[in-house]
């Protein structure tokens, strides 16, 4: 073999072994993760501050099945969407439901929760749905989806919708009496309800079916084929069915 043959097997030699060494790293690299943790029983800070609910043992169990780490910080919901416009965090799951507004800026696993919408009032309440709430103060948290449902119904510039930042806020408010309902997720909801005997739960038919998903940024296709191939084994394997129960106390009936 010529000199100059050497030299250049030599050179794809090294080329190659350059690129498999970035490859690992970039199979090595440690993902943020996003979660605000008010929104128990899928993400909240434990005795020990510790991030702990369903979202996080979900995106845990997913990460295990795809061999790639995390790290899950505690994020503000009201800048969740702007960390990860910013490269700060890689990906969120905080139980961000998927819809057409969103999708506009950004890219959803398939869902990993089915939810609807849920109103939490009084024990006295006489409150039957959400047309019931003409002209009574209602909490949403600020940019949710419950706002968005409040909004249509009642007007976005409406002075009865008052806004806040967190799950935990808004059924504060209901039970010092400071707005006549909450309303929000139906696990968030339902759980925050359990705690407290003198406000109860209310459904109202016309509030459709939607579903959480874990948010990525607009075209980070590879990051989202991995979630979802993550997603689809965690289901396939039982493990997430023996976190929902582990989380809801109760069995996964879903597909």
């Amino acid at each position: 073999m010529s000199i100059s043959r050497r030299i250049a097997t030599l050179g794809l030699g090294l080329a190659a072994s350059f690129g498999v060494s970035l490859a690992a790293q970039a199979q090595a690299r440690e993902l943020t993760v996003a979660s605000s943790a008010t929104y128990a029983p899928f993400a909240f800070e434990n005795k020990d501050k510790q991030i702990v609910g369903f979202d996080i043992d979900i995106i845990n169990a997913i990460a295990k099945q795809q061999n790639f780490k995390i790290k899950v910080v505690n994020t503000p919901w009201s800048g969740i969407f702007a960390a990860l416009n910013n490269g700060d965090v890689d990906l969120v799951i905080s139980g961000v439901t998927i819809n057409d507004k969103r999708r506009q800026s950004y890219d959803f696993s398939a869902p990993y929760f089915a939810a609807h919408q849920l109103i939490a009032v009084a024990k006295g309440s006489t409150v039957a749905s959400l047309k019931d709430l003409t002209g009574k103060k209602i909490a949403v948290v600020n940019a949710s989806t419950a706002d968005d449902v409040a909004s249509r119904e009642f007007g976005k510039t409406n002075a009865n919708i008052r806004r806040f930042e967190s799950t935990p806020l808004i059924i504060s408010e209901l039970a010092g009496g400071g707005v006549d309902a909450a309303i929000g997720d139906n696990g968030v909801i339902a759980y925050r309800v359990s705690q407290n005997a003198a406000l109860k739960t209310v459904e109202d038919p016309s509030f459709p079916e939607e579903g959480f998903g874990i948010v990525v940024k607009k075209g980070d296709k590879a990051l989202q084929d991995k979630l979802n191939a993550g997603l689809a084994a965690v289901r396939a394997d039982g493990s997430y069915g023996e976190i929902y129960k582990k989380w809801f106390a109760k069995e996964y009936k879903g597909r």
